[in-house]
């Protein structure tokens, strides 16, 4: 008796998984929505990209760092983690960048080491830091500059300046490209960076 039911319950069991894998779709089930428009793979312009650090609030009023630009430079648009981007007048690849963070943004020496394995060059120390370290002065404080020069076949240059305001900000001014545009916009790079100030 009870190996005659055996096979009827697995014939049994065996319709109800063909049931549960059948269904039908509505044809007027909605589509997804649409991606908003922009340039294949990146998002567009306004949204970060999921997992992105968030931007700083911008400084304004007596906060915000103002500079004079010399002739025949431009100032694009800002976005990201950049405050300002400075163009120069000069062929080929050069361009200066403003970044305003707050506090000490990980130190001097961190940024330092940062920007110089940005150009292919080694993690330099205390001691060397200060050697490397050249003062300018500007009416918003003393800026801290460094120039370096990469040692690869295609020498890079970057010249760049760091200071705190009294807010507690920590501004980063950068010139960086190929070794000789950067030569041709450095004592312009120089004269903006005199030119600092608050008010």
């Amino acid at each position: 008796m009870i190996l005659s039911t055996i096979p009827m319950l697995l014939l049994s069991l065996g319709c109800r998984r063909e049931e549960a894998t059948r269904y039908r779709v509505p044809k007027d089930a909605a589509a997804p929505a649409a991606m908003p428009s922009g340039t294949a793979g990146m998002p567009p312009p306004g949204m970060g990209v999921p997992g992105d650090v968030p931007a700083p609030p911008r400084p304004t009023g007596q906060g915000a760092l103002k500079w004079s630009l010399p002739p025949g430079w431009t100032e694009g648009e800002a976005g990201g983690m950049r405050y300002a981007t400075l163009k120069p007048p000069v062929q080929g690849k050069v361009e200066a960048t403003v970044v305003v963070l707050p506090g000490m943004a990980g130190g001097e020496l961190s940024n330092v080491n940062r920007w110089r394995g940005q150009i292919g060059l080694g993690p330099i120390d205390e001691q060397a830091l200060a050697a490397a370290r050249k003062p300018i002065k500007s009416k918003a404080g003393t800026v801290s500059v460094f120039d370096f020069t990469g040692e690869g076949q295609a020498k890079s240059r970057m010249v760049a300046g760091l200071i705190t305001t009294n807010d507690g900000n920590t501004w980063f001014l950068k010139l960086v490209g190929d070794a000789g545009p950067v030569g041709k916009a450095e004592p312009d790079f120089m004269r903006i960076i005199g030119s600092l100030h608050l008010d």
